[in-house]
């Protein structure tokens, strides 16, 4: 627009560099530097229990997607009784993630009515 370079119009300078000028910027460093500390008591205890939740729903997040590894392998396999057998595992646990709240309930139900699918067509193969 102004001689087909990134720079403002000389009457809109700013004293801030703009965000393509800051090499911060883009080493991600710009979520660091606005991130505030906690200041009264409850938000300190808050950032506590945030710190415990996500440690326990990172442990059930993972080991939901260990369930759903090991019905893709039996899958992959093509061995009908290991995928169903790990199947009929994965789904309890699938739903179970979402009464936990880890998982939202259509995601869980949209993951284990394709599974079912898949498996039901090994067994028909």
């Amino acid at each position: 627009m102004f001689g087909g370079t990134r720079e403002a119009p000389p009457f809109v300078m700013s004293l801030r560099p703009s965000p393509w000028e800051d090499p911060g910027h883009m080493a991600g460093n710009h979520r660091r530097e606005r991130t505030k500390m906690a200041n009264t008591p409850s938000a300190k205890k808050a950032t506590r229990k945030i710190e415990r939740r996500t440690e326990v729903n990172k442990n059930r997040r993972s080991r939901v997607r260990t369930f759903l590894r090991k019905v893709e392998e039996a899958i992959a396999a093509g061995d009908k009784d290991a995928a169903t057998a790990a199947f009929k595992a994965a789904e309890p646990e699938l739903m179970r993630a979402v009464s936990r709240g880890v998982w939202h309930k259509n995601t869980a139900s949209r993951k284990v009515s394709r599974l079912a699918g898949r498996v039901k067509a090994i067994s028909a193969a």
